[in-house]
Parts: C-alpha cells; sequence; structure tokens
C-alpha cells in the first residue's frame, strides 16, 4: 500500500462522535441561559453598568449562574429519564431520554461542570454561597418539590430570586425589597403559565403535580403575579427610581402580549422560547433594557 494513502474515515463512528457532542451541548441547554439575564438586574438598576470591575464581576456571576443552571437539567434529566422516554415529545428531544446521550456521559458531564463551581468558591465566594442555595435547591425540587402544588410553583420562581441575589453579591450591592417582591411576582406569572401552557398542550399525564392543578386556578395565580409584578415594579420606580418612568409601559405591553402568546399563539410553556420566537415581545424586553440604560447612565458617562 501506497504510504501516502490515508485510511478512510469511518463515517458511522464520526457522525456517532458528533451526535454526542451535540447531544451533551443540548443536555446543558443553552437556550435556557437568557433566564440568567436576571443576575445582571442589580448591575443595571445601580447604574454601575459603566464600571469595568462591577462589569466584570457581573458576568462573571452570569457564567457560574449559568453552569449551575446546566448542572441542574443534567440532575432532573438524570432522574426523570424513565419518565421522559415514555413522554411522546420528551422523548425525542431530550438526549438522554432519546439515547443521543449514555447516563455515564452525562455524569462525566456533570462532574466537570461542578468542578467549574468549584473554582467560583475561589473567584466568588459570597456568589457561590447563592448558587450553592440554588443547587441544593434545585435538587430538592428534582427529588419532591416538583410533584407538590403551588410548592413547585414558588420553587421556580425562588431560583429566579437567587439569580437577582447573586448579581448583587458580585457587585456588593443589596437587594431593594421592591427589587425582591417584583422578581418574585414575575416569576410566580412565569411559572404558572408555564404550568397552564402543560395542562393545555399535554394533559395531566405530562408530570403527576398536574393531576392536581386545573387551568382556571393556574390562570388565577398567573393573574394574580402579573398583577403583583406591574404594581411592584411601578410602586419601585416611583419610590425610588423615578427616572424609570418611561420603562412602565414597556412592562405593561410585555405583560399583554405574552398573556396573547399564551392564548392564541399556544407559547409559554418555555418563555425563552416565547420570547425568542415572538419578534414584537423580543424588541419589547430590548426596549425596556435600552430605555432603563438611558434612564440610568450615570451622570457624566458620555
Amino acid at each position: 500500500m501506497d504510504s501516502n494513502t490515508e485510511a478512510p474515515m469511518n463515517p458511522t463512528l464520526h457522525t456517532s462522535s458528533g451526535s454526542t457532542l451535540t447531544g451533551l451541548f443540548k443536555l446543558m441547554r443553552p437556550r435556557q441561559w437568557i433566564k440568567n439575564g436576571f443576575v445582571l438586574a442589580p448591575l443595571m438598576f445601580a447604574g454601575l453598568f459603566l464600571d469595568t470591575t462591577a462589569v466584570s464581576q457581573a458576568l462573571l456571576a452570569l457564567v457560574l449562574f449559568s453552569v449551575a443552571s446546566s448542572a441542574t437539567y443534567i440532575v432532573n434529566d438524570l432522574r426523570d429519564i424513565e419518565d421522559d422516554r415514555k413522554h411522546p415529545i420528551k422523548s425525542k428531544k431530550r438526549p438522554l431520554a432519546s439515547g443521543q446521550v449514555k447516563p455515564a456521559q452525562a455524569k462525566v458531564l456533570l462532574v466537570g461542570l461542578y468542578a467549574i463551581l468549584g473554582l467560583g468558591v475561589w473567584l466568588q465566594p459570597a456568589v457561590m454561597g447563592v448558587i450553592a442555595a440554588y443547587l441544593l435547591l434545585n435538587v430538592a425540587y428534582s427529588y419532591w418539590l416538583k410533584h407538590q402544588p403551588v410548592l413547585d410553583i414558588f420553587t421556580i420562581a425562588i431560583g429566579f430570586v437567587l439569580r437577582v441575589y447573586a448579581g448583587a453579591m458580585a457587585i456588593a450591592v443589596p437587594v431593594s425589597s421592591w427589587m425582591f417582591v417584583t422578581t418574585l411576582s414575575l416569576a410566580l406569572f412565569l411559572a404558572a403559565i408555564k404550568r397552564r401552557q402543560e395542562l393545555v398542550q399535554s394533559g395531566e399525564g405530562a408530570r403527576k403535580v398536574l393531576k392536581m392543578y386545573s387551568v382556571s386556578i393556574v390562570d388565577k395565580f398567573a393573574e394574580i403575579s402579573a398583577t403583583g409584578a406591574l404594581l411592584f415594579y411601578s410602586f419601585f420606580v416611583m419610590s425610588a427610581r423615578p427616572e424609570l418612568v418611561i420603562t412602565v409601559p414597556f412592562v405593561l405591553f410585555g405583560l399583554f402580549r405574552y398573556w396573547y402568546i399564551v392564548e392564541f399563539v399556544g407559547e409559554g410553556e418555555s418563555p425563552t422560547d416565547a420570547l425568542l420566537s415572538d419578534k414584537q415581545l423580543l424588541l419589547t424586553v430590548l426596549g425596556w433594557i435600552a430605555a432603563s440604560l438611558v434612564a440610568l447612565w450615570p451622570a457624566g458617562g458620555m
């Protein structure tokens, strides 16, 4: 044989390896990292977005929380692998349930993510204290809390509140009471809508806790939470940040638009998918961010 002739590549092996890597990436659910944008809220409202040290610390906290959230998704998928294999959609889309990734491979990835978080203890110990609480909360959610009506919704919402606290710890600023209740109310709204859409689209068989819910009661949860989010945000603006009054219409329109998407488009089970698939909602969020930056821009920062 000619010494310059290369052995042909095994296409099956190459495809399998590539598929596994893709599956491992999907297992971390990178699309869901957008939720971790809540980590940056304290940076914005403190008006420190021109402070390079504060920005770098906030971004590091964002990365660490994204790693932690991916770790929780893997733990949850490992826990639910048998149930997901029986689900008509999850059996095809979830890498573990579909067989694209083996449990042993997922566990190796999980160890790697925990190793990164271990490094985070040295880089941002205060932030990692909040992340540790988030990880423990999600373990409890995966094994027990997600089967408890109302508690499951509050657990999801508290995860968003912890994101805000992590962002505050990263830049050493306090979290105002208004920001706490506003974040909690908004997160409760999103969590209630998630349960509503699961009921409507997949029925009670999608997850055990849905047997203890009805569309009407979850609608009431969502309405109360949306009203609370709007009121608390408005009170926060009027009492602490009057310059942000220009952002209130964005919040109002965003809530209206999201509910429209839920009722007439059928989205909402995943807030991330709803945001990325609807141009008006995406532009509303971007408009709110832009208006907030303009309103809070430090004097002499230009």
